[in-house]
């Protein structure tokens, strides 16, 4: 692809209320969900469905009902990446001179409630460590963090089991009805 520009993917606002107490986060959002406008839209990417196991937040439920769900649970949703140019969905294909990372200091000052980031694979939790943590106020630097199993179809090392056992374990009792 010589001289061909590569797409610039454009992130979603957060979900989230003042209330929550686990933030989800992602890399940037894939094509489908793109197109979409709706987190996590690639109907095998298994996120949903382990929402629908932890919170009640499952793929049966219409997009906006979910994210009442999950709000109620206390579980914020968002990305690290605002944009970044990618050919495709893939984590791999971000052009790493092209990011523009999420005001993470404005969110937190918002959402004072926080207790846990887990990222969703280790893209975003990489991305988060290298280009967000070094800017943040030490209050937000502290907070716990865990790099949880992907939930993309690319990642195909776990079986969707044993991803749940994972997240069912980071979340822990946070993830619960407010």
């Amino acid at each position: 692809m010589s001289g061909a520009r590569v797409p610039l993917s454009v992130g979603f606002p957060p979900i989230a209320d003042a209330s929550a107490r686990v933030l989800v986060l992602g890399s940037l959002p894939g094509v489908k969900s793109l197109e979409m406008r709706e987190y996590y839209a690639q109907p095998y990417n298994a996120f949903w469905r382990i929402m629908g196991e932890l919170t009640g937040a499952g793929p049966a439920l219409e997009y906006p009902a979910r994210l009442v769900r999950l709000r109620a649970h206390g579980v914020a949703v968002w990305d690290v990446l605002a944009a970044g140019e990618r050919e495709g969905s893939l984590d791999s294909s971000i052009v790493r001179a092209s990011i523009v990372v999420n005001d993470f200091n404005a969110f937190f000052e918002r959402h004072r409630q926080l207790r846990l980031i887990c990222f969703n694979g280790n893209t975003a939790a990489g991305l988060f460590t290298r280009k967000v943590l070094p800017g943040l106020a030490p209050t937000w630097a502290a907070l716990e963090r865990r790099a949880l199993p992907s939930t993309s179809p690319a990642y195909a090392s776990l079986r969707f089991e044993q991803k749940l056992a994972r997240w069912r374990e980071a979340l822990g009792g946070l993830a619960t009805p407010i």
